[in-house]
């Protein structure tokens, strides 16, 4: 699955065209490398979301096949301690 899907599906940025252009801006990091919004993700893979206040970083835990209810959102990853 697309990074920027993902974000979107998971609900840890609210819409696609957000977080594409997030990613674009270089602000989206996989396993510590700025991500392009169609990098393709796999279970296992470390997110890490610069907001403008904090980071966010998450492991993947289940890439879907398509969308998911808003219960289900929350098990598509772990976040991560920093």
């Amino acid at each position: 699955m697309r990074l920027d899907k993902f974000l979107k599906v998971s609900r840890l940025i609210k819409r696609r065209t957000v977080a594409n252009t997030v990613s674009e801006m270089g602000r989206v990091l996989v396993n510590g490398n700025p991500a392009k919004p169609a990098k393709q993700l796999k279970a296992g893979d470390i997110i890490e979301i610069e907001y403008s206040n904090r980071v966010e970083k998450v492991e993947v835990l289940i890439i879907p096949s398509g969308n998911v209810s808003v219960q289900e959102a929350s098990t598509l990853y772990k976040e991560i301690g920093e």
